[in-house]
């Protein structure tokens, strides 16, 4: 049985690395259309604000569908409307304007949506609930291992080609913007494909998934989709959950527009979206598996408080310095972004007394909250300077470490009744995630 559920929590891993791979083209995808598009700080946001907005719409919908036909079956429906989303790219950049891609990544953002709401609980149910924390982890260093290839694929192809020769928004002529939104289809029209052998490899293996989940005793989950918002424990990791999504976005949205500046790092674009890849992103993916390691040492609520204020503190420096010192401390907050997500996420799927994908649900439907960030960094960003932007994910960094306290001091507390998961004194311990 313990060998059946690695095999099948080893192919689910599998659609962490590819939806990592595929968000992560969202950051040099931003530069390329604010060049081409000629748009401010604020209106280039928007293509991240659609990712937000999909969370919003289709979280919970996502979680009433697994609920019903399983999360093999809605996995697999996920990735059918993520290729479908990639492959709208080709008639929206034919249409050359800005409100078509927007739709197109609005279909792509509403199947990665619903991956997520599935795989989370999916793969936190492979195992014990006591080793959840570590599964969720090891799952999410296999996103940031897609999150540093997929912003490096992005980097070449997206500003590596067209974009390379432009520095400023207004610059592109007719010409030159077909060749940037034939490189745009290009990138996506490769992820596509990939998806399509993606889904062949699910399909293949979803009755060994399957198998898994029901010989664990983990049944497909009958409870209502609203029923989180009964847990204050769902709702409190709900609130939590947004606000890192939001800054994590964020810090990485104005990442290579940060660096460029002559004030900072002075990087080409498609240079510090390689920097964003290596080292924001990159630091992520160590720290991932690093922290996969220290939850089976230090428990969860501890090491997440302790992310929590040097990531705070890191956005502080970036606020007060100029130069290498806050290029190089605003890449560093990755590192400590690590193991924010899992450890959130699977500290509340302990704690709440309802369904896992209703959890699920409510969690993914809060990081639609998360798009308040990045419309504030953007107004930050054109109003006070990118440096001054770090300001707002400083406050949402500060927030998580006031839940990782909390949850740490009495977390046990907000529990509803009844619960039918238990918390361990250390829910870290134990053996062998955005």
């Amino acid at each position: 049985m313990r060998r059946r559920n690695m095999a099948a929590f080893a192919t689910v891993t599998t659609l962490f690395f590819a939806w990592g791979f595929i968000s992560s083209n969202n950051d040099p995808l931003l530069v390329s259309l604010r060049l081409i598009f000629d748009l401010s700080y604020t209106e280039a946001f928007v293509t991240q604000i659609v990712f937000s907005v999909a969370f919003g719409l289709m979280s919970l919908p996502a979680a009433a569908i697994s609920n019903r036909i399983g999360p093999v079956n809605t996995v697999l429906a996920a990735l059918v409307t993520m290729i479908a989303g990639c492959l709208l790219l080709w008639p929206a950049a034919v249409a050359d304007a800005y409100i078509p891609i927007l739709a197109a990544l609005f279909v792509l953002a509403i199947g990665i949506t619903v991956l997520q709401v599935a795989s989370n609980p999916l793969a936190a149910a492979l195992g014990s609930a006591e080793s959840s924390h570590f599964r969720l982890t090891l799952a999410q260093a296999l996103n940031s291992l897609g999150v540093v290839v997929g912003a490096n694929y992005g980097a070449r192809l997206l500003l590596g080609r067209e974009a390379a020769r432009h520095t400023q928004p207004g610059t592109f002529d007719a010409a030159s913007r077909a060749r940037g939104l034939g490189d745009i289809v290009e990138a996506y029209a490769f992820i596509a494909m990939a998806l399509a052998v993606l889904f062949i490899f699910i399909w293949c293996q979803r009755h060994r998934i399957e198998m898994a989940i029901t010989g664990g005793g983990v049944a497909r989950s009958e409870g209502s989709v609203l029923g989180a918002f009964k847990s204050r424990w769902a709702v409190f990791g709900a609130i939590t959950i947004g606000l890192y999504v939001g800054a994590e976005v964020s810090v990485g949205g104005i990442m290579i527009n940060f660096l460029g500046q002559s004030s900072t790092l002075g990087l080409p674009f498609a240079q510090g979206a390689r920097y964003l890849a290596y080292f924001y992103w990159g630091g992520a993916l160590v720290g991932r598996f690093v922290g996969s390691y220290a939850l089976t040492r230090v428990p969860a609520a501890r090491l997440l408080a302790g992310c929590g204020l040097a990531a705070a503190g890191l956005c502080g420096l970036v606020v007060l310095a100029t130069g290498p010192i806050a290029g190089y401390a605003a890449l560093a907050i990755g590192l400590f972004n690590s193991i924010m997500f899992p450890t959130i996420f699977s500290l509340t799927l302990e704690r709440a007394a309802v369904s896992r994908s209703s959890v699920s649900g409510l969690l993914f439907l809060a990081t639609s909250a998360g798009a308040v960030l990045p419309i504030l960094v953007g107004m930050m960003a054109d109003t006070a300077g990118l440096g001054l932007a770090f300001a707002v994910p400083l406050v949402g960094y500060a927030l998580i470490t006031a839940f990782a306290v909390t949850a740490g001091a009495g977390g046990n507390r907000l529990r509803c009744r009844g619960s039918s998961l238990p918390v361990p004194a250390h829910p870290s311990t134990g053996p062998a995630s955005r």
